[in-house]
C-alpha cells in the first residue's frame, strides 16, 4: 500500500501487555476500531447511519512484528475494494519508533440493518470509496475451511456483553469479541496440558500470528453469548483453532475465528516445538471432521 490515511497514534501501554509480554490481540483490535472510525469519518460515511451500523464481516490479520510495553505506534488505512454493501478496507500497524510494519489488516466492512439483513451503499457513496481506493500489497491469504458441524467443538467460553461493548465495528466491540476468543483460546489450550501454570513455569506461550476474523451480526447489550472451539491442526510448534461465537438464548451465530499461532519461548523471543507428551495430547483433541 504505497498510499494512506493515518488513522491511529499511540502507545503500547503496560497493561495492554499479554503473557507473552507484548501487546494482546484484543488490544490491537481496539486500534483497529479507531482506525476504522478515522477512516469511515474520512470517508464522509458515519459510523451509524439511521438504524443501520458497520460490521466487520471478514477480516484479515497477520501479526509479523511484536509490539511490547512503551512501544510507539500508528496506523495507516485506505479503502482496497468496493462493494455493493460496503468495502474492505486495508490498514498497517507501524512500529513508529523503527518504521517496521507489524501487522497487516484487511477488513470487509458491511452496513446492515438491526436485523442483521444487508443494506446498501448509493452509488454516489460508492464512487467517493473508490476515488481512495489503492493497491493493497498485504501478504496472500490462505482462505481456511471451516469444520462441517460444530460436534468436534467444546464449550470454550460464556459471558454477557457489557452496555458499552456493544455495537458493530467501533474499538470496544471489536476488542470485545476478541477478548471473549482470547478466554476460550486458553480453555483449548489447558485442554491438552498448556495450562496458565504450566507457562508460567515453563516460561512458555501461545503467540498468535494468523486472525481469520467474521461476524454475522452487531454485539447487543446485555447478549449472553458462548463459544465453542477446537484443534484443527497441531504442528511442530503451531497451532491451529477454530472458535464460533453464537447468542446462549437463540443458538444464532454471533461471530466465528480462526487463529493460528505458535508455542512460544518468552526468552529467545521465538517459537520453540512443543513437547512431545503435550504434542501426542493435542492431536488426540483435533476435530475429525475438518472440512
Amino acid at each position: 500500500m504505497n498510499t494512506g490515511l493515518e488513522t491511529y497514534r499511540g502507545v503500547v501501554y503496560q497493561w495492554e501487555v499479554d503473557h507473552n509480554d507484548h501487546l494482546t490481540v484484543a488490544y490491537y483490535f481496539a486500534r483497529l476500531g479507531d482506525a476504522t472510525l478515522a477512516l469511515l469519518d474520512s470517508l464522509g460515511l458515519p459510523s451509524e447511519w439511521d438504524a443501520r451500523t458497520w460490521i466487520t464481516a471478514d477480516c484479515y490479520v497477520r501479526y509479523t512484528r511484536e509490539l511490547r510495553a512503551g512501544d510507539i505506534m500508528h496506523v495507516v488505512s485506505a479503502p482496497i475494494a468496493v462493494e455493493a454493501d460496503g468495502f474492505v478496507a486495508g490498514h498497517k500497524v507501524i512500529d513508529t519508533g523503527t518504521g517496521a510494519v507489524t501487522t497487516t489488516v484487511e477488513q470487509t466492512l458491511r452496513i446492515v440493518r438491526p436485523d442483521g439483513s444487508p443494506a446498501s451503499l448509493s452509488a454516489a457513496d460508492r464512487e467517493r470509496i473508490g476515488t481512495r481506493r489503492v493497491a493493497w500489497d498485504g501478504p496472500e491469504r490462505e482462505r481456511r475451511a471451516r469444520p462441517k458441524g460444530v460436534e468436534g467443538l467444546r464449550d470454550s467460553s460464556r459471558d454477557t456483553i457489557r452496555p458499552w461493548e456493544a455495537g458493530g465495528s467501533g474499538p470496544s466491540a471489536l476488542a470485545a469479541y476478541i477478548h471473549r476468543f482470547s478466554a476460550s483460546n486458553s480453555h483449548v489450550l489447558a485442554g491438552f496440558g498448556m495450562t496458565p501454570s504450566y507457562m508460567r513455569e515453563q516460561r512458555r506461550g501461545f503467540s498468535t500470528f494468523e486472525f481469520q476474523f467474521g461476524a454475522a451480526s452487531a454485539l447487543r447489550p446485555a447478549a449472553q453469548v458462548v463459544i465453542r472451539s477446537g484443534l484443527l491442526h497441531v504442528g511442530t510448534s503451531s497451532l491451529r483453532l477454530f472458535h464460533v461465537m453464537s447468542d446462549a438464548r437463540t443458538g444464532a451465530e454471533v461471530a466465528t475465528l480462526h487463529q493460528a499461532g505458535v508455542h512460544f519461548d518468552h526468552d529467545a523471543r521465538r517459537p520453540a516445538p512443543l513437547p512431545p507428551d503435550l504434542a501426542d495430547r493435542a492431536r488426540a483433541l483435533l476435530v475429525r471432521n475438518p472440512s
